[in-house]
């Protein structure tokens, strides 16, 4: 091929444009570049204000925890057992397909028993125990809502603020917002545990992505076999003064083509080498428990020092933290109780409930947990009637988008709160609804961001994580 038709054939029409130098060239690199280029420094300005919380540890239960086994307590569906969903409560709101063919929707009661607990009287499953015995640290809302009813756009719609895939994660804003604390770890951290069950909904690595916003700001997922990060180690016979010598000159590479050719993208992947010549010594470093006393291990449960486990990623994410990773996000699988939920529910939750409570307790203990943010839950809730064929011994419940219950802890949370009421059925909020884009709002806004002020130029408009909605749920402030 002509050495002039070659480069023509790379030269991507952004990269014509920057190189024009007047006229045409340069009104139209004003409207094509992002606005990463066109905010030179995406801190400038921020945090808005002071913020209460450093840093986010979100504990995503992928699923959908049924929010009736757990914490919202409905005794008056005992005597309701087996008879329809009264259509006054279901408002003609829409089915799943799953449940769409019933031509019955028996309402089903929890099986499991609660008991009250804490200075305010919440009232909690016997599946968490543990988390009972901390309901004065956290607060407990019942009335966040979403707009979606199936698991994929519902999760991509509380990671990414869209039910369409493609958007930033919330992680990603963080740190694009408030950069990177940590200089040898990455700013968001990423860990998967599957369920003991071995199921669970699939998770997509863009539910964590950077979307439209630089690469650098996407979370980094830790595997939770071998080596948490791909390439740790270095060839036999390469030197650690190799690897050295070796990113040096191809830094001075890249940063040549950089200058040549004004892509943004060149810039990360020299930060990301650097990153990762870091992470060669803060990763190996991260993992080793040696450090840590038998009894604190020990809180976080059993599974504890099982790489892969929730207990094992609970227990990392308080190493991440203290280390200064912003945004760290954990996600437990196989919450999703179609069926068999007497049986799976229950399994999920021994899972679940020790490591969690041991962490918001291992966080005070250090201090951190006054400038740490938690969060506990799902991507919407379960129906109070029985999806699929009802027995004595087992029941199932579809999706519920209406309302659902997360709790929050530490980082400017009210502690021993408890926020929001459902109808009778747990079908219907009917007191403080928290939309998905009001969590959101107040996350940020406890991070010392304001949502509507955090934006990013794409494809012609500004975006933000909650788009043009969104109220900060201020009675969940301390």
């Amino acid at each position: 091929m002509d050495p002039m038709q070659e480069r023509f054939r790379h030269l991507t029409r952004r990269h014509f444009f920057g190189r024009t130098a007047t006229g045409l060239g340069a009104a139209a690199l004003g409207s094509l570049l992002s606005g990463d280029a066109q905010a030179a420094d995406p801190m400038a300005g921020l945090p808005h204000f002071a913020p209460k919380a450093k840093r986010v540890i979100y504990l995503f239960q992928s699923g959908g925890p049924s929010q009736m086994e757990l914490f919202d307590y409905k005794p008056r569906l005992v005597d309701k057992y087996k008879t329809e969903l009264p259509e006054s409560i279901r408002m003609g709101q829409r089915l799943t397909g799953m449940s769409s063919t019933q031509s019955t929707f028996p309402v089903v009661p929890s099986r499991f028993q609660f008991a009250q607990h804490g200075q305010n009287g919440a009232w909690v499953s016997e599946l968490l125990p543990h988390t009972a015995k901390i309901v004065d640290k956290i607060a407990i809302v019942k009335s966040i809502f979403t707009e979606a009813i199936n698991h994929d756009p519902a999760v991509t719609f509380l990671q990414t603020g869209s039910q369409i895939a493609g958007r930033p994660s919330i992680g990603s804003w963080m740190v694009y917002g408030l950069g990177a604390a940590a200089k040898n770890l990455p700013g968001f951290v990423v860990m998967i545990s599957p369920g003991g069950g071995g199921g669970g909904q699939p998770l997509y690595d863009r539910l964590w992505g950077s979307g439209f916003l630089p690469t650098r700001y996407q979370g980094v997922k830790f595997r939770s076999v071998g080596d948490p990060v791909l390439y740790l180690r270095d060839p036999d016979g390469f030197s650690r003064e190799d690897r050295r010598a070796y990113l040096d000159t191809l830094s001075e590479l890249n940063q040549a083509k950089a200058a040549e050719l004004g892509d943004p993208e060149i810039s990360t992947r020299i930060s990301q080498y650097e990153m990762a010549f870091q992470m060669q010594s803060s990763v190996p470093e991260l993992v080793d428990l040696s450090k840590e006393s038998a009894a604190t291990v020990d809180s976080y449960g059993p599974d504890a020092r099982k790489p892969g486990t929730f207990a094992y990623n609970c227990l990392m994410a308080r190493r991440l933290a203290e280390r200064g990773v912003r945004f760290i996000q954990l996600y437990h699988r196989d919450w999703d109780h179609h069926g068999g939920l007497q049986d799976g529910l229950p399994k999920r939750c021994k899972e679940t409930d020790q490591p969690a409570a041991a962490l918001i307790k291992d966080l005070e203990a250090r201090g951190m947990l006054e400038d740490t943010l938690v969060l506990w839950g799902g991507e919407f809730g379960r129906t109070v009637y029985c999806q699929g064929r009802l027995t004595e011994k087992d029941y199932g419940r579809d999706h519920h988008p209406r309302c659902f219950t997360m709790w929050m802890a530490g980082g400017g949370v009210k502690p021993g709160l408890v926020l929001g009421e459902t109808d009778d059925y747990s079908y219907n909020i009917t007191a403080d609804p928290v939309h998905v884009h009001d969590l959101q709002a107040t996350i940020m806004h406890l991070m010392g961001v304001d949502h509507t002020r955090l934006t990013f130029r794409f494809a012609g408009r500004y975006f933000r994580l909650t788009d043009v909605h969104g109220n900060v749920a201020r009675k969940l402030l301390a």
